[in-house]
């Protein structure tokens, strides 16, 4: 600022009277506002003023306790400073203030107080200008850091008016400082080099505690930990490009002070990439036929997934270099596809690492978060590596079909990259910003359904289907595995209890229906608590005072007591320990389980015209699916019920319009005799289960057997389900899930199963002893759908004799 210029300030000042300090002319100062005349005060003239007077403010520093509630104005300083508002912030959090950048432009003395609400508003006079102290200036080395006592001496200097006076009171002030500070250099000794003498010298610091010394000793120790980082990084094996970026961030390092908050981020980064296993790695046992032996103890039946297991052992056998393959093993809940993973680590003897996918919505949980963000970490692909300290272990990507999507990304996008053999032997994590080989990971993704996989992912997986197990299977994996495991669970031995294969078939049939068997598990263990209390309960009554002693209303009510949880009901005397082991029959299932759960209920469903059975698949498994339809006086509607989708709404109107262009070829009518089936009629078509979501076009046979068996008044057969997708022109079209299906129909008891021909190469998969149950009829249109499913078959003949017995 030129010489010749000035500051000349109104004569009227508001007044913001300030606890943060003393503002001095030609410094700047950032305020709190939040007392009612300062916020009163920023809101008149700050935020309305438009002239740059009306910015400038008097501030006056206020002795008073800050905390106070006071209405009345406190008593003001006489000296303060006319301010600049540079900048105003205001905030609700966590109460209404303003935030004031003030810059001070020089001292007024109050000459009358005009004001006091709603703030108060002084007559001031202008004491000094600013270009009398603005070419001083004073070097940072010679001022050194302000004491606390500078403030407190700062309110005597605001009062000293002229230049001499001013310089007399703060030159004192400051020289004591600077002397402070010398002393203060001279009393600190350089470090020493000799590690002896520093050695020797540390018992005796700990000893003193003398102040500063801690300190020393703390970054002495960080300093050696830093040294052993740096040897660490220079005698690993990571690659050449890592190995660079280690180097640099390691001498970044060394320059940070520790307070810097990226010091704690690049020392972490570094402690990452040493842990690393960049060519750390396991030897796989490659004997085939060891390998094929645990397999089967661990897993009973999945044949085709241990196929594929051992042919990748056999193949790995000649080739030591080859790539780990991406398996996907799709199947209901219960199978067993998560614990096979675990016994594929355990064959290959590689480290095993589960990552669960389920409802994960943001694509950092793959990649890994970029180090410029607070908190950042390393993707969960590359935290498994370190928790498993190889590159070559087995990674379980559990649940993949679950994946979500969300404003952070697609997981399953960022997968795409980690699940293709071309490409991840590069992988590059966000957070570690170098490649990383991950060609050597075996990736074994796990799924219910791969109808929400997307199918750039799913192109890049090999599909390996796990279907649910028949009844036979399960019995000789509840006798395997699940009945020893309830046993050692709960502490029990084979001489305490007895589970015959009969009450294991009970309990398929009876008590659970699902396609795996954790309901079954479940069951076992609930079987295993009861006889757990009873072997508890025989433990404690052998230990029982004399028996005379008891009378004989105590006995009746223990007797009594024992005969509603005895397992077995005919034992000869309840009051006595049960003989061992404890037979586990059917009476015993109803007292420990309860009633049935399902029963066998098909006939009863069959029992009049207008009902069929139909095969449905659901991530669950197999189903089967009952199809009811009934006709009523209306105007031809036609109406759906059961939470059926778009798809199985149009396999509705498929049928009922075959049926209604091939009425008179099968000699089908309506309840008034009319061949339009809809003259005058309305149909209502319902698939019970109304709270289950159903959908898909396999339905379409069995649509149009009911309504055939609806308008014909013949009875489906009882025995009898079927599923297949039809057209207009009554073709039957092939559909999926065909084992899943036809194994519930097997756990339902149904014979006869009716499948598009187009499927029969399906059956190939089912199990011998399944299929020598059950009667297949491959079809290719709906005649011969119709002809399977009704007792002399559906022809033209038959139509006749039914018109002629109507007649």
């Amino acid at each position: 600022m030129a010489s010749g210029s000035a500051i000349q300030i109104p004569s009227r000042l508001p007044l913001l009277l300030t606890h943060e300090g003393v503002l001095l002319p030609g410094s700047t100062m950032r305020s709190s506002v939040d007392s009612p005349r300062n916020m009163q005060l920023v809101r008149s003239r700050l935020l309305k003023g438009t002239s740059l007077k009306s910015t400038i403010i008097g501030v006056i520093p206020n002795t008073s306790d800050p905390a106070s509630d006071c209405d009345e104005l406190p008593s003001l300083h006489r000296i303060g400073t006319a301010a600049l508002a540079v900048q105003v912030v205001g905030s609700n959090w966590p109460k209404p203030h303003y935030t004031l950048l003030i810059t001070g432009l020089c001292r007024f003395q109050i000459l009358q107080l005009l004001k006091e609400k709603p703030y108060p508003i002084a007559e001031v006079e202008q004491l000094d200008r600013l270009e009398q102290f603005t070419n001083q200036t004073k070097s940072e080395e010679e001022l050194g850091e302000l004491s606390e006592q500078f403030y407190k001496y700062a309110v005597q200097i605001l009062d000293a008016v002229s230049l001499e006076e001013r310089f007399k009171m703060t030159i004192p002030l400051l020289v004591r400082q600077i002397e402070g500070l010398k002393l203060l250099q001279k009393t600190r000794k350089p470090k020493q080099d000799d590690d002896k003498r520093v050695v020797a010298i540390r018992p005796i610091r700990r000893i003193n505690h003398i102040p500063g010394i801690a300190e020393d000793e703390e970054e002495d120790e960080d300093h050696d930990d830093i040294v052993m980082l740096e040897k660490k990084i220079r005698t690993s094996s990571m690659p050449e490009q890592a190995l660079k970026v280690c180097v640099k961030e390691i001498k970044r390092l060394k320059k940070m002070p520790q307070s810097m908050p990226e010091y704690a981020l690049t020392r972490n980064y570094l402690e990452l990439m040493v842990e690393l296993p960049w060519n750390k790695s396991t030897k796989d046992r490659l004997d085939i036929r060891a390998a094929r032996i645990l397999l089967d103890n661990d897993h009973y039946a999945m044949e085709k997934l241990k196929k594929r297991v051992l042919e990748y052992l056999a193949v790995r056998q000649l080739k030591n270099n080859l790539k780990g393959p991406i398996l996907c093993f799709v199947g209901p809940p219960g199978v067993g596809k998560t614990s096979v993973g675990r016994s594929v680590a355990k064959t290959l003897g590689r480290e095993f690492h589960r990552i669960a996918l389920g409802g994960v919505c943001d694509q950092s949980d793959m990649r890994g978060h970029r180090r410029t963000y607070v908190g950042s970490m390393p993707g969960r692909i590359i935290n498994g590596l370190k928790t498993v300290g190889v590159n070559n272990p087995v990674f379980l990507l559990d649940e993949v079909d679950k994946l979500g999507k969300s404003l952070q990304g697609d997981p399953a996008a960022a997968l795409l990259e980690v699940l293709d053999p071309e490409q991840n032997h590069s992988f590059t994590d966000h957070y570690l910003n170098v490649a990383f080989d991950l060609s050597q990971v075996l990736f074994i993704a796990t799924a219910n359904t791969t109808a929400t996989i997307p199918p750039a992912l799913l192109d890049r997986m090999e599909v390996i289907q796990v279907p649910g197990y028949t009844q036979e299977e399960k019995i000789e994996i509840a006798h395997r595995h699940l009945i020893p495991k309830q046993l050692e669970q709960h502490g029990l031995t084979p001489q305490q209890i007895q589970i015959p294969q009969v009450t294991t078939l009970d309990i398929i049939t009876r008590y659970t229906r699902e396609a795996g068997v954790r309901s079954l598990d479940r069951k076992f263990g609930a079987i295993c608590r009861a006889v757990a209390v009873k072997v508890a309960e025989g433990h404690h009554k052998e230990t029982k005072p004399d028996r005379s002693e008891v009378t004989e209303e105590d006995c009746r009510e223990h007797v009594a007591e024992d005969a509603k949880t005895e397992s077995i009901s005919d034992s000869p005397d309840l009051a006595l320990p049960p003989e061992m082991p404890i037979l586990i029959d059917f009476h015993a299932l109803k007292d420990i389980l309860g009633p049935p759960m399902y029963e066998m209920e098909v006939s009863e469903r069959l029992n009049q015209p207008g009902v069929a059975i139909g095969l449905a698949w659901t991530p669950l498994g197999g189903e089967i699916m009952f199809v009811e339809a009934s006709q009523m006086d209306g105007e031809g509607q036609l109406t759906l019920t059961g939470q059926l989708g778009d798809v199985m709404k149009e396999s509705a109107h498929l049928a009922i319009s075959w049926l209604r262009s091939n009425a008179k070829k099968y000699q089908l009518t309506n309840a008034s005799g009319s061949f339009d089936l809809l003259d005058n009629t309305d149909i209502h078509l319902h698939f019970p289960a109304g709270a289950v979501t159903k959908d898909g076009p396999s339905a379409g046979v069995t649509i149009v057997t009911c309504l055939a068996s609806l308008f014909s008044g013949r009875l489906v057969r009882s025995d009898v389900a079927m599923t297949g997708e039809i057209t207009l022109r009554g073709l039957v079209l092939p559909v999926g899930g065909i084992k899943d299906k036809v194994l519930a129909a097997h756990r339902a008891g149904l014979k006869r199963i009716i499948i598009p021909q187009r499927n029969e190469k399906d059956l190939e998969e089912i199990a011998v002893n399944v299929r020598q149950d059950l009667n297949f009829v491959t079809a290719s249109c709906l005649d011969e759908v119709l002809n399977a499913a009704f007792d002399g078959g559906f022809s033209i003949k038959t139509g006749l004799e039914r018109l002629n017995s109507k007649l």
